[in-house]
């Protein structure tokens, strides 16, 4: 597939003219000289062998600059050089391909599933179109699926059923079950409903109720299952960057309802677009230590355990009041209840 290079996103420009690029990212102790790419690598992956801080690789790739004019398109084989005066990092020679010169504009036959991703977009895809969570207010405006075809219980792929509520300007919905309700563990408040998605539906005849043949199933689908209007894929920059002023949430829920999780898992927070946040940011994950009671000579003391600093998560989906994370670092289990903070 042919492709062409094109100059960074000025978004990217901008981020990197910022204060986020004042203070020269530090080098791990063991930072290489040089790094081959091989498959399955990721952006953050290569710079975290370069970096301490692996999630402000967009300032040593020197994007605003003619050396890299788009690191997403680096591929494997290709040599990631240091610069330790920066630290800057460049793409060196192809391993394997002497006659490789980087010349910008340039168009490369390359196959698209080869280019290195800055995170592992197969993960978090699924959860970028699906309506993970819903209010109240949505809920009463949703569709119900209020009967199956041939009265069976439970439908699949291909099947039809028949739900009240459905608008007559929209003909893609999503099925879902909102089943987990997310409360705050402060305030007590529920901050929405964790939907389950079921699969997809699309009207063959508008009217009271509707039909509706159902497209895809990854369960089984019956009735009292809502639908919700079908959302477009929202593209953005996967570039990681630090919230511009102090953030502070805790881990309110693990995708699939574990108790704990570890490295590229996605997590729920109860904080969002209200609390500053925005996709792209990177927050710090802080191990809750609890409290411990002292016996000693003046009686029985409490004290407070300080956190622990334990890994980092990136935020790629925000709703008004909780948001989506996927965990990028840790060391050691990550746990509901554990704090997220501006790194």
């Amino acid at each position: 597939m042919t492709r062409i290079i094109f100059p960074l996103l000025f978004s990217v420009a901008f981020l990197l003219a910022g204060p986020a690029a004042a203070a020269a990212p530090a080098l791990a102790d063991d930072a290489p000289d040089t790094y081959t790419v091989v498959r399955g690598d990721t952006l953050w992956d290569i710079s975290g062998r370069f970096l301490r801080e692996p999630w402000r690789w967009p300032e040593v790739w020197r994007l605003n600059r003619e050396q890299i004019r788009n690191p997403h398109l680096i591929y494997p084989g290709q040599v990631i050089v240091l610069d330790r005066n920066g630290p800057y990092l460049s793409i060196g020679r192809r391993v394997g391909d002497p006659l490789y010169e980087k010349r910008f504009p340039q168009v490369y036959d390359e196959k698209a599933e080869q280019a290195i991703p800055s995170i592992p977009h197969e993960i978090i895809e699924p959860f970028l179109t699906r309506p993970l969570v819903v209010d109240e207010a949505s809920l009463s405006g949703a569709g119900t699926i209020v009967a199956t075809e041939t009265s069976r219980v439970f439908m699949g792929a291909g099947d039809t059923v028949f739900a009240k509520n459905v608008k007559p300007d929209t003909d893609v919905w999503q099925v879902v079950r909102p089943a987990t309700p997310l409360v705050d563990p402060a305030t007590g408040e529920v901050l929405g409903y964790e939907a389950a998605f079921l699969g997809t539906a699309r009207v063959t005849a508008h009217g009271i109720p509707a039909t509706l043949k159902l497209l895809t199933a990854v369960e089984e689908i019956g009735t009292g299952d809502r639908l919700v209007a079908s959302e477009r894929p929202e593209v953005f920059s996967y570039v990681p960057h630090a919230p511009d002023t102090e953030v502070s949430g805790a881990l309110i829920g693990i995708y699939r309802g574990v108790v704990e999780t570890g490295r590229h898992h996605v997590v729920t927070l109860n904080i969002g677009a209200r609390n500053g946040l925005e996709r792209g940011h990177v927050l710090a994950l802080h191990r809750t230590r609890g409290s411990v009671t002292y016996s000693g000579e003046d009686g029985k003391e409490t004290f407070q355990l300080p956190e622990q600093r334990y890994g980092l998560a990136f935020v790629f989906r925000v709703f008004d009041r909780v948001a989506y994370a996927l965990v990028m670092d840790s060391d050691g289990p990550v746990k509901i209840g554990d704090s997220v903070r501006k790194p």
